[in-house]
């Protein structure tokens, strides 16, 4: 089969290997993730998009096509928690506003003005802060999170990030 062209037999295919498997990979996954169903339905999407990408890979007998989806699942797992050891631990700006010890009063004011301005943007202003800078996330990823185009998320975040400098140092505007 080639990579790219898909027909109507690949789709009946993972039509029915959704069917059939997704109930007890998504138990599987919800076991793997403490029973966080958000992170297991996006494990569970991610698997059977690598399953689709590999359908000439699967085998044709329902226990090992089963055997086979759930190592898919598994790796899928383990790429996801590497990729969030990879990744430096999420903060959230309200917990920034619990900060017991600032430098300065400037820099307690500067905090002060930061939380203020990020809780006056629009929710898709901070939706967009937060997949990016929180999250550590890519434009696409956070496209994709967001279910909007990666321009859409570039001008948020220039929008936003613009709107909280000006906030942060009014002097600078411009």
């Amino acid at each position: 089969m080639a990579s790219g062209f898909r027909n109507s037999d690949d789709d009946s295919l993972m039509e029915s290997v959704h069917a059939t498997h997704r109930q007890p990979l998504l138990r599987f996954l919800l076991g793997l993730t403490r029973n966080e169903r958000p992170a297991a339905e996006d494990l569970l999407q991610e698997t059977m998009l690598r399953a689709w990408r590999h359908l000439a890979s699967l085998p044709r007998e329902e226990e090992n096509a089963r055997k086979w989806l759930f190592t898919i699942a598994r790796r899928v797992t383990i790429d996801a928690a590497r990729s969030r050891q990879a990744r430096p631990a999420e903060v959230s700006l309200v917990e920034a506003d619990q900060v017991s010890s600032v430098d300065s009063a400037d820099g307690a004011l500067a905090l002060h003005d930061l939380t203020t301005a990020f809780h006056r943007l629009s929710g898709e202003h901070r939706a967009v802060l937060q997949e990016l800078h929180l999250r550590g996330a890519s434009i696409k990823e956070a496209a994709r999170r967001l279910g909007v185009p990666a321009g859409t998320v570039k001008s948020r975040a220039h929008y936003a990030m613009r709107t909280l400098r000006d906030a942060v140092n009014p002097a600078v505007q411009g």
